[in-house]
């Protein structure tokens, strides 16, 4: 019998999101959207050809479904026929063609690991693939049955021969207790681990501590021995890459193990083969921006420790019409003059997020209709900018088009709370119109407070009235207000808006002799 793969991967129908030089999407037929899809797969179809059943598929006969109307492609061991999603793939049927009757799973990461294709593709499963790859050694033992009087090292770690031979130190973990208290003490061996490397959840009777340490998750996951209360707290000693999680027992007893290992426990895999874990957050407030943007502020589970590293999204999930919608958002401060503002609830307990809202959207209706005390699916952070980027800079640029100036909003208030040697910060914010501009009142509040800070920006269908800039990205634009403070200074650029304008800014930042180190560009 083979099992169906579960949907808890991120989902379809999100814009596509792209690397700059990356793909684009291309304009699909009257009728061939996502909604269309979704309904096609409800109507009962035959969509793989094989009258309902399932069957284990050899290397060979994958081979043989390369062609437009016969595609079987490989995603992470399960084959499916998506012959009938040609028309309706936003890349295009050529983007499906790369991968047919082959593995399409590096493909597929590196374009968007983040749809969720088990649940848009599960009509279109053909079966599993005949031959299974090979995984480590499963270090299976009844922790309970230990009979060391220490709570000492747990048994050797789950790490693939490839990550062995590149991390010889992997991390360890070790456990104690008082009559009250439970410690769990995580010893990564790196240093400069900070408390937003590391991700706690404690719901459903599951315990799940994910440490990130570099480009590696490190994964405690355990059915724990004993109930504990629902608040817990963090510690990560830096110097030394110690972190400590203190949990609370519900009743004072001696524990006698910590708990029983559950999936992927005491792993330490590249954090791109992790996956995607999602938490139940509480929709708490939301707050008209702009005609059409608004923000929304979600609580997190009490069980649950997150922090969203700077120029890092998450995922926010909702269930529509049977199928689920992961769509990747940007969280944002609640606001750039917070002291202007008083936080609802601590700033670690509190997720914002500036959204625009598409009345024809599939995602951002629904997610605006939401009320408050409603839940909605987070998952843990993703992405690849690092911190260390602003570090010992001298001037920020910032570029930005419409809801591409959210992952902007933590950069720019970190860079001018935090770095010493910051000389300049200059954002220059792309709209359509004055009633577009994110955030205008706060940008220019803040341009005043802190001479450091310029901010221009430029509407591409201003009113009568607009004496500021106007027009589309272009070289005299960027030229004349991104100069550095000194002559080479060290300089970051980000940039942030749709794919056109990405790929175009990144090409016209090049014409200018800023370095490809020299930028950074978020999808939108």
């Amino acid at each position: 019998m083979l099992n169906v793969p579960s949907q808890s991967f991120p989902t379809p129908s999100s814009q596509q999101r792209v690397t700059s030089g990356g793909r684009s999407k291309v304009p699909l037929k009257q009728g061939r959207s996502l909604m269309d899809w979704i309904r096609v797969t409800k109507s009962g179809k035959d969509l793989t050809g094989l009258k309902g059943r399932l069957s284990e598929v050899t290397e060979e006969e994958l081979k043989k479904h390369n062609k437009k109307d016969d595609c079987w492609i490989c995603i992470r061991g399960f084959v499916y026929n998506v012959s009938p999603y040609m028309e309706y793939h936003p890349g295009g049927e050529d983007e499906l063609m790369r991968a047919a009757g082959s593995d399409g799973t590096d493909l597929f990461d590196q374009v968007h690991r983040w749809v969720n294709y088990e649940s848009m593709l599960k009509e279109c499963l053909v079966g599993r693939m005949a031959v299974k790859p090979i995984v480590p050694k499963d270090h299976r033992i009844d922790y309970c049955e230990e009979k060391r009087v220490l709570n000492g090292m747990l048994p050797e770690i789950q790490v693939t021969d490839k990550l062995a031979t590149e991390n010889p130190s992997s991390p360890s973990y070790d456990w104690f207790q008082t009559d009250s208290l439970v410690t769990i003490v995580i010893y990564t061996k790196q240093k400069a681990i900070s408390l937003d490397s590391v991700i706690v959840d404690h719901q459903d009777g599951s315990f799940r501590a994910e440490t990130i340490v570099k480009d590696c998750s490190y994964l405690i996951h355990l059915g724990l021995s004993h109930e504990v209360q629902e608040d817990f707290s963090v510690r990560v000693v830096e110097n030394v890459g110690k972190v400590e999680i203190v949990l609370k027992k519900r009743e004072n007893t001696s524990w006698k193990c910590l708990g029983h290992p559950l999936e992927k426990h005491n792993s330490f895999i590249p954090k791109k083969d992790a996956g995607l874990y999602f938490r139940k957050c509480k929709l708490i407030s939301k707050e008209d921006i702009t005609h059409d943007t608004k923000l929304f502020c979600l609580m997190l589970p009490p069980s649950t420790h997150l922090q969203v590293p700077i120029g890092l999204h998450v995922y926010l999930k909702l269930t529509i019409t049977g199928t689920e919608i992961v769509k990747p958002y940007t969280p944002v401060s609640d606001s750039l003059l917070s002291k202007f503002k008083e936080p609802i609830l601590p700033n670690n307990k509190c997720i914002y997020f500036l959204i625009k809202i598409y009345p024809a959207g599939l995602f951002t209706p629904e997610f605006d209709h939401l009320q408050i005390g409603d839940l909605v699916s987070v998952s843990s952070p993703e992405g690849n900018f690092k911190i260390s980027k602003l570090q010992e800079l001298e001037d920020l640029f910032l570029l930005a088009a419409g809801t591409g100036f959210t992952p902007m909003v933590k950069i720019l208030n970190y860079a001018l709370t935090n770095i010493p040697s910051l000389r300049k910060v200059k954002l220059m914010f792309f709209n359509k119109t004055e009633d577009d501009i994110i955030w205008r009142s706060q940008l220019e509040k803040l341009a005043l407070k802190d001479e450091r800070f310029d901010a221009e920006f430029v509407l591409s269908a201003p009113n009568s009235e607009w004496n500021g800039k106007q027009g589309h990205i272009s070289p005299a634009l960027l030229s004349d207000f991104f100069k550095r403070s000194v002559e080479k200074s060290k300089v970051l650029l980000c940039i942030c808006g749709p794919t056109p304008f990405t790929e175009q800014g990144i090409m016209l930042l090049q014409d200018l002799n800023f370095s490809t180190d020299e930028i950074h560009s978020f999808t939108a």
